[in-house]
């Protein structure tokens, strides 16, 4: 991340969303005053919390694009770049608490008033500023706020963009093409995992109300922050003993001598494998972009967070 953001819980924002404007001072119409992000507004006949916050998310960027302003190195559309990049990690917060399928049509939503806003000014640079910012956010693996889930709808759209140019497309439709792999609610590809001491075991096999699928490589620095993380948790050792949750970690590369050293470091409450048929990896079963990667699983094995944050994962556990 660039920089540190200050992050408003989204129970507030729902709450808050009064409008915050700034001055349009300046001496003269060439250099208008920067003005803060326009907030949106909720009406007052939305009073339930999930009311008011669907709608926040809906109408989120209305004033955004509706009020003039000029895009240059230091403002998108008069609003300063911090600003705007602070209202995007709010508005994807938001998100998360709204249903994934209601999240993804905001999300297209947004994406199809920065064009419409791009095609009105085409010499602006507010489409390439806004989309990079967005990629940032939801697609590098380095992000906390990452989700393909809901980056999928903006990079289809920019995939298949007037404002992309053809140097760039190829890149874009890939990245379209993975995130729509193993989507939110779908099964998880079943496969073969072979433990140290040499029994296969297939992921459907692994019972549990939910399953944490952890790619991950033998004295990975990451990966041990999330072991310490997940283990961290006062529930876990009762949740892996009743079955309640299971962790199904999984090396997909091909240096086994080394897994082998290291995997009796692991817990022994895990299960502990590797990939012997190099199918995650070769096939495709599964876009690991990076390692660590994290997915949580229901009892069907259904995909309820692809490569997701752990504070998300955890965070959801600790509700159940």
């Amino acid at each position: 991340m660039p920089k540190t953001l200050r992050i408003l819980p989204v129970l507030l924002l729902v709450l808050l969303f009064s409008a915050c404007r700034g001055g349009r001072g300046g001496r003269t119409p060439a250099a208008p005053a920067p003005k803060n992000f326009p907030m949106v507004e909720v009406p007052s006949v939305y009073s339930a919390n999930d009311e008011r916050l669907d709608y926040a998310a809906t109408h989120f960027w209305d004033r955004f694009f509706r009020e003039d302003g000029v895009t240059d190195t230091a403002l998108i559309r008069g609003v300063p770049k911090d600003q705007v990049e602070q209202a995007l990690s709010n508005y994807i917060l938001m998100l998360n608490s709204e249903p994934k399928a209601r999240a993804q049509a905001q999300v297209a939503a947004f994406y199809q008033a920065l064009e419409a806003a791009q095609r009105a000014d085409t010499a602006s640079t507010q489409y390439l500023q806004v989309s990079r910012m967005v990629e940032h956010y939801l697609y590098d693996p380095n992000s906390p706020f990452r989700d393909e889930d809901l980056f999928l709808p903006w990079v289809s759209g920019m995939a298949a963009s007037e404002f992309i140019s053809e140097d760039d497309r190829p890149g874009y439709i890939y990245q379209a093409r993975t995130c729509a792999m193993n989507p939110y609610g779908t099964q998880a590809p079943d496969f073969v995992f072979r433990d140290l001491r040499g029994r296969n075991h297939h992921l459907y096999e692994v019972r549990a109300e939910y399953t944490l699928l952890f790619f991950s490589n033998p004295g990975c620095a990451s990966c041990q922050e999330i072991i310490d993380d997940v283990m961290g948790r006062p529930y876990m050792e009762e949740y892996l003993r009743s079955g309640r949750v299971a962790v199904v970690n999984i090396y997909i590369d091909e240096d086994l001598e080394t897994w082998r050293a290291y995997a009796p470091k692991y817990p022994a409450s895990w299960y502990s494998g590797y990939d012997p048929a190099l199918a995650i990896r070769d096939d495709r079963l599964y876009v690991v972009r990076a390692i660590p990667s994290l997915y949580l699983l229901d009892a069907d094995k259904n995909i309820l967070m692809k490569d997701a944050p752990t504070e998300r994962v955890l965070a959801f556990l600790d509700t159940i």
